[in-house]
């Protein structure tokens, strides 16, 4: 790096696939020489190694502040926190990432612009609002948001070539430059998963939310069950614990599934034959890629970005939002598991090539640099 950038990246809840990422990117700028900062929500829990490990890393320091989840009056003290935060560290880029994040980046940087300092606001949605419901008021009202924050944008940054059409359409065309740089692995996250003793046939890891739908996979487990009687784990935490837990019983399916607490995916994989991803809708989900580098057989929809990460290998990609598909699919592996461990084996190969965060990173600053003119005076 010619000159040293000060970069600032914004966020509400250092959690999911959105903190993976912010982590790898600030960790992967810091060694490329940048001087990093995070601001994030107090209020949020996060992975306390992962926080530390930000800490020691980012020289402009982890500052954490509350944050609430939805649309306040609250959010614009936080967005005066962040201008005088930024103001400053005399930060060169502001990198907001999700909605709440995104927001506070690009009004601070208006607010910074205004005051005359040479700085620049970017931002990447991770889904977030572009998953939303045009269909609910509150949904609409984010939607609305966005088109306010449009303008305000130096650059945008999105994961996938969906995100990228998605936004367009629900938001508008961006008339600042715009990039697609797809999240990244570390080498070390290529590997094969020893399988317990008692590993289940299929295991889900992800939030438990409507867009993950963990519904459809307990439906279509329970479509095939006298037939094929596997059995599956269900990894993860969430707002919809419980009605998932009523569902399983309802369904008959106690002693067929089990559930358990949120854990690394290494960990996950190594309890089960196959990873299933039944989302609803995604951007460009961590869990494939990881399962990907892990060569899990998998079986998944044709939702968001993922088309993007299985690219041309043959992989079978059902609907979202249909049981009938899914339970198919999960037959088939049961039947036959050859053709999955092979497309496994093809697909970590394809990740490896494509998708690193050494890319990621290289990538995110040249966009800074040369298309936003970040650190320019």
């Amino acid at each position: 790096m010619s000159s040293t950038l000060r970069i600032l990246h914004c966020l509400r809840a250092p959690v999911g696939g959105l903190f993976r990422h912010v982590h790898d990117l600030a960790l992967g700028q810091a060694q490329l020489g940048a001087e990093v900062g995070i601001v994030c929500d107090s209020g949020a829990v996060g992975d306390p190694v992962a926080l530390g490990r930000l800490a020691d890393n980012c020289v402009l320091g982890l500052t954490r502040i509350p944050m609430s989840r939805h649309l306040g009056f609250g959010d614009w003290r936080v967005t005066g926190k962040i201008t005088r935060l930024a103001a400053k560290l005399g930060a060169d880029v502001l990198h907001g990432h999700g909605a709440k994040g995104g927001a506070y980046a690009r009004l601070a940087g208006r607010r910074l612009k205004r005051k005359g300092m040479n700085v620049k606001a970017t931002y990447t949605p991770h889904g977030g609002s572009l998953l939303y419901s045009t269909s609910r008021t509150m949904s609409r009202l984010y939607i609305m948001a966005e088109r306010k924050l449009l303008p305000l944008s130096d650059g945008l940054l999105f994961e996938s070539v969906y995100a990228a059409n998605r936004y367009v359409e629900l938001v508008g065309e961006p008339s600042s430059p715009v990039r697609i740089v797809p999240n990244g692995l570390y080498p070390h996250e290529f590997y094969e998963p020893m399988l317990a003793d008692d590993a289940a046939d299929f295991v889900f890891i992800g939030e438990f939310r409507r867009a993950k739908g963990v519904d459809i996979l307990l439906e279509a487990l329970a479509a095939h069950q006298a037939i094929f009687p596997g059995r599956a784990l269900i990894v993860g935490s969430g707002p919809e614990e419980a009605s998932l837990k009523r569902l399983a019983h309802t369904l008959g399916m106690n002693g067929k599934v089990s559930f358990s607490r949120a854990q690394s995916a290494r960990s996950a994989f190594a309890r089960a034959r196959c990873v299933v991803v039944p989302s609803r809708a995604e951007s460009f989900p961590y869990i494939v890629l990881e399962a990907a580098a892990a060569r899990m057989p998998m079986i998944a929809t044709d939702a968001g970005g993922i088309p993007e990460i299985v690219g041309d290998i043959g992989m079978p990609l059902i609907p979202p939002g249909d049981p009938e598909a899914l339970a198919g699919q999960l037959r088939a592996f049961l039947t036959n598991p050859k053709p999955f461990l092979a497309r496994a084996a093809e697909l970590q190969k394809y990740v490896s090539e494509r998708f690193t965060v050494e890319n990621m990173t290289h990538s995110i600053v040249d966009f800074y640099i040369s298309e936003m003119g970040a650190g320019v005076s």
